[in-house]
């Protein structure tokens, strides 16, 4: 939902129940400030850890991150969620993320590694999810973490033909069709052994995308060619500026809507990475503390960045300098548990 000058007015913040989270929150987002403020929650089901919104922003998607894991429609009332028709079984445990693509809400579901496309009927409720659902195979290096798949990512490419998943266990990117309710894979691209790759940003041209690992605290710049569906690895860059004193996790990536600029954040150093953009390369240019404990997810909305800190149970938000790229921090909004921020 946005005001006469296109400005996104509402921000929903997904969090984990289990931990004491209040299930989803519908904020309000000051144009001026990007300050947040709660207009209502909802808790219609469990653990909605990661959330998408529909084309239209009058449909909110939500996963169940539970061990058999789900899928929910809402419905966008006002300053409130209805939920709208039934929650759908995903076909798989512990889904992580979701997004949109090609009349469906497709799901990366973490513990079962496997990607699911569940139907969006006409109305915006969801259908069965049938036969969508593509288990991935494969492991990695890494004892315990890649003993077998775990998809933590599944969304678009820019292009809309293609649907991208990112396994953290099999250390590569899928990619895949959808016909007839199927995933098809296409192909798929292997990063560095061990690396454990978590999420994948598209730079605006569409040309570029941006790999951040999880088990490795690193981002591996891609080149995306969009006509054959084929991600090349390219370099490889830390996202700290040096040996990290304990746990470092990476957990989000963002491109800035002008493309100059990329984002990430690591959990355990808690801390926000800027990296400017330079052709098929990156150049790190500082960090700031992420306002927070664990920064679970990053977005970016009108110029403003927003950290979910999962383990202070606060969403941060923070201006970003138009020249430098680099975030400074303005406020937060307490929310339990937060583990993301999607905004329409």
């Amino acid at each position: 939902m946005a005001d006469g000058g296109g400005r996104c007015r509402r921000a929903f913040i997904g969090s984990f129940t289990a931990a004491g989270g209040p299930g989803i929150v519908a904020a309000d987002v000051d144009a001026g400030s990007g300050a947040l403020t709660v207009l209502s929650s909802v808790d219609a089901v469990p653990d909605p850890s990661y959330l998408a919104p529909a084309p239209d922003g009058l449909t909110l998607y939500a996963v169940s991150e539970t061990a058999r894991g789900a899928v929910a429609a809402f419905r966008v009332v006002g300053d409130r969620l209805e939920k709208a028709g039934a929650t759908v079984p995903v076909g798989g445990d512990s889904p992580t993320h979701l997004s949109v693509f090609d009349g469906h809400v497709l799901t990366a579901n973490y513990g079962s590694g496997s990607v699911t496309a569940v139907p969006v009927r006409p109305d915006g409720t969801l259908a069965a999810a049938a036969s969508g659902v593509l288990q991935h195979k494969g492991s990695g290096p890494h004892i315990p973490r890649q003993q077998g798949p775990h998809a933590h990512q599944v969304q678009p490419d820019p292009s809309g033909r293609w649907a991208v998943s990112v396994d953290l266990g099999t250390d590569s990117v899928r990619v895949c069709t959808l016909a007839d309710g199927r995933l098809e894979p296409h192909r798929e691209i292997a990063l560095r052994p061990g690396s454990g790759p978590r999420h994948l940003a598209f730079h605006p041209d569409g040309t570029r995308a941006y790999v951040l690992s999880e088990l490795t605290p690193t981002v591996t710049v891609c080149h995306w060619d969009n006509a054959t569906g084929l991600l090349e690895p390219l370099t490889v860059h830390p996202v700290l500026p040096g040996t990290p004193t304990g746990d470092a996790y990476p957990s989000g990536v963002v491109a800035s809507p002008d493309g100059r600029f990329l984002w990430t954040a690591t959990r355990g150093e808690d801390v926000l990475s800027t990296f400017a953009v330079d052709s098929d390369d990156l150049e790190l240019t500082g960090t700031v503390p992420c306002g927070g404990h664990w920064p679970r997810a990053l977005t970016e909305s009108n110029g403003f960045l927003y950290a979910a800190n999962e383990r202070s149970g606060a969403v941060a938000w923070f201006a970003v300098d138009p020249d430098t790229g680099l975030p400074h921090h303005e406020g937060a909004l307490t929310v339990p548990a937060a583990s993301c921020v999607v905004f329409c």
